[in-house]
């Protein structure tokens, strides 16, 4: 082979070389930034009486998470910055939490091994049926607190289309509640308000 046919071959492999780096670059996702100003959205949770449960805690953390791509150790991090009050107190105090081993899935476990509810079922339906919002308690903060009973109702199940049918029931519950617990204006408002879409439905 002389040198300019040398040439054309090294050149016509160069190009072939070119080819399969752009289409590898073209399939290939580009790296993903790092957002840890989504901490800000995570509530604080402080234990058994706080406004949201346990699990939407860890949904809230979890969920910022996949948004802004964060590592497992990021996730540990950004819960106990958001812990507070007695879940604040009970980590400090756990030696197992504080191994340099602790997973996110570990870290969960434990906590909700600690502050699982003894409660039954029917407790937690009773509270949610019999709420009524209290004094100088805003509409927002009543609507919190009886999500939060909500939640408790919520069976866990690994099929996606039955928890979903369990999340609807507990919603509709919530509302149900919500507007039979308000009280004042608003909840004068709101008892119309049904009271008057259940007589169209009925029409």
């Amino acid at each position: 082979m002389n040198s300019e046919a040398r040439l054309k071959f090294e050149l016509s492999e160069a190009q072939l070389e070119i080819q399969r780096l752009r289409e590898r670059l073209s399939t290939t996702p580009p790296s993903a930034h790092k957002d840890l100003s989504l901490v800000s959205l995570v509530p604080k949770w402080s234990g058994a009486e706080s406004a949201i449960s346990l699990e939407e805690f860890f949904s809230s953390i979890e969920g910022s998470t996949k948004i802004g791509h964060w590592a497992e150790a990021d996730c540990l991090q950004v819960a106990v910055i958001k812990l507070a009050e007695s879940a604040r107190t009970f980590y400090f105090s756990c030696p197992e939490l504080h191994r340099e081993t602790v997973t996110w899935q570990t870290f969960k476990a434990i906590f909700r091994e600690h502050f699982k509810d003894v409660h039954t079922e029917h407790f937690h339906y009773m509270q949610l049926q019999t709420a009524k919002q209290r004094r100088n308690e805003g509409p927002q903060e009543f609507a919190d607190r009886c999500r939060a009973l909500a939640q408790k109702l919520v069976c866990k199940v690994d099929d996606p289309q039955a928890q979903r049918i369990h999340q609807e029931n507990a919603e509709r519950m919530l509302l149900a509640a919500f507007v039979s617990g308000l009280t004042g204006t608003p909840g004068k408002q709101c008892l119309f308000l049904t009271l008057k879409t259940s007589s169209r439905r009925y029409r």
